[in-house]
């Protein structure tokens, strides 16, 4: 039996790393090839629904998860202006028990550092952003900016809306900036005064949102995000420090306790919303693509980390799988792409869990580890 393919991932996200343990507790001889020297806290949290927790359940991260972040009472919707409640969804048991799996939210370094501990030691190579890819016969060599090189019978770019391999594979084309910003801020709950917060919030304004909530079991650090109109960004960096009184303004007309919420931020930092027009090209031979890499999402649906680890479970089982990594990628491509396509339609749309009319089970009950794979036997 010929040996399991040499896989070479790009990119230490969220996609990259689940995809890189999920391959080698099959098998599969994986390196994580990651350009950033090394990894600092930024200033993120990110929601982690019940399709995103069962994957992360696969690689024994469940446990961890729970410790860390916070199990969320509920999400609310409330209205931007007068903070009245337009929606709400319990998260108790009941809701475990309907999607399968908990409601985390978590800070995204907490979260990163979970993820990486589901590594072979030895896996990620950090400092390595890729140059260019070579095929020799049924080899790939990698050629990575600090000079090293690797070789691999297969590559996945889970390198995010600026993936390297995405522009070697279909040629350069910058992401498209949406004429939004996300303006984001962490502090410690001590900063509120007292002031009684939901665990998590949406507040929906008439041209801009916000989403508020606790990142720990302890509820002793807030993360606020506000995404609200602005200009063309104007350089290639991927964020800037905001100043405070900046990032205030953007509350001016919000409900009084929104306000306060807000007031509690001690630095701000600011990012460009970008995506790209719908591609469904997401390998070409050898190679292949996932998350942001191929189908980026507004962040307006909590969705885009959610669906590179969804890839990731999906795509790990296609490899493992097919008869070859042609059939594979097809299969992946084809399970894939319908769902994602959606998820964009309703994060461009800025829809999801507004009221109380949208179905939320086909998004948070899926299990991309049993979902049915197109084009495969069972």
């Amino acid at each position: 039996m010929p040996p399991e393919p040499r896989i070479a991932v790009i990119g230490a996200g969220l996609g990259g790393i689940t995809l890189a343990a999920l391959l080698q507790r099959q098998g599969f001889p994986v390196t994580l090839h990651e350009q950033a020297p090394a990894f600092a806290r930024i200033g993120a949290g990110i929601v982690l629904s019940g399709n995103a927790v069962k994957v992360l359940r696969r690689l024994g991260l469940e446990p961890a998860l729970l410790a860390t972040g916070i199990r969320p009472a509920a999400f609310r919707s409330r209205d931007w202006i007068t903070g009245a409640l337009t929606y709400d969804l319990a998260l108790d048991a009941a809701s475990e028990a309907r999607f399968g799996a908990p409601f985390l939210n978590i800070h995204r370094a907490d979260l990163h550092e979970i993820l990486l501990s589901a590594l072979v030691p030895g896996t990620l190579r950090l400092g390595q952003g890729l140059l260019g890819v070579n095929q020799r016969g049924e080899t790939l060599r990698l050629d990575f900016a600090d000079g090293s090189r690797a070789e691999a019978d297969l590559v996945v770019g889970a390198d995010g809306i600026h993936s390297r391999l995405r522009a070697l594979l279909f040629g350069e084309a910058p992401p498209r900036f949406t004429g939004r910003m996300a303006q984001r801020a962490i502090f410690p709950t001590a900063n509120l005064h007292g002031l009684a917060m939901d665990d998590c919030t949406k507040w929906w304004g008439p041209d801009r949102h916000a989403l508020t909530y606790f990142m720990t079991g302890a509820r002793d650090e807030v993360y606020v995000m506000a995404s609200v109109p602005g200009e063309e960004w104007d350089g290639t960096d991927l964020s800037r420090p905001l100043p405070r009184a900046e990032f205030l303004a953007s509350f001016a007309a919000a409900a009084p306790d929104l306000r306060r919420i807000a007031e509690g931020a001690e630095s701000c930092m600011v990012w460009p919303i970008l995506d790209r027009p719908r591609d469904d090209r997401w390998h070409e031979g050898r190679a292949v693509l996932l998350g942001d890499a191929c189908h980026p999402v507004r962040p307006y649906m909590a969705a885009g980390g959610a669906s590179a680890i969804e890839d990731a479970a999906v795509l790990a089982r296609c490899l493992a799988a097919a008869p070859g990594h042609a059939a594979a990628f097809t299969a992946y491509e084809a399970t894939r792409i319908p769902r994602v396509a959606e998820v964009q339609r309703i994060s461009l749309a800025n829809t999801w869990m507004r009221g109380p009319e949208e179905e939320l089970d086909w998004f948070f009950g899926y299990d991309a580890c049993t979902a049915l794979i197109e084009g495969l036997a069972a």
